[in-house]
């Protein structure tokens, strides 16, 4: 892949020069790169680089990657592919493995009563439509579209939807949580600070 980028640098200059409508001479007065090297690069017989480079582009008042020809990158998008747990859609919106996870969830209408589980982490919740009721410890909270929480999961937790509609939530998941680490003095006992 390298050999085959430094390759097209040669046509690629040619291709810029000529376009502009420039001749090796002007860009050579141009640039400080003698005539020779510059016919030299866009045939290929001269290995591009930096030095070289950075003053052509600077001479066209182009990028650098439009000269080397930036390497494509792969489509960004996530392929949904909705899942089904316990009677709840979950969607990730993350497509990597890592330390934080995406979720786009629908909760649907639930019977009985809140279940409060605990476990290793730290997650944000953001109400997308519906109305949503979170559980945390001794909090019984309601939220509705375009509310947000956030919390410790090692705290007892249960959230679902408030009522008999189901609610649409987005989902930010740590497995290693995130602890606030506080760094102060001990306090002194002769009211010093």
């Amino acid at each position: 892949m390298v050999a085959k980028a430094l390759a097209d640098v040669g046509p690629r200059l040619r291709r810029v020069r000529t376009q502009r409508d420039i001749t090796l001479t002007q860009l050579a007065a141009a640039t400080g790169i003698s005539k020779s090297t510059l016919s030299r690069l866009e045939s290929g017989q001269r290995r591009p680089s930096l030095e070289l480079l950075l003053p052509i582009a600077l001479a066209h008042k182009i990028p650098l990657d439009e000269l080397i020809g930036s390497p494509e990158v792969g489509d960004p998008r996530v392929r949904f592919r909705p899942r089904n747990r316990n009677g709840r859609v979950v969607v990730p919106l993350t497509g990597q493995p890592g330390a934080l996870q995406a979720w786009k969830v629908v909760l649907p209408p639930e019977q009985g009563e809140p279940e409060l589980r605990t476990h290793e982490g730290y997650e944000w919740l953001y109400v997308l439509s519906g109305r949503m009721r979170l559980v945390l410890a001794d909090h019984d909270i309601t939220m509705g579209a375009g509310e947000a929480a956030e919390f410790d999961t090692r705290v007892p937790h249960w959230f679902g939807p408030a009522g008999d509609q189901a609610v649409e939530i987005l989902s930010l998941f740590g497995r290693q949580g995130e602890r606030i680490h506080v760094r102060a003095a001990p306090r002194r006992s002769d009211g010093g600070a």
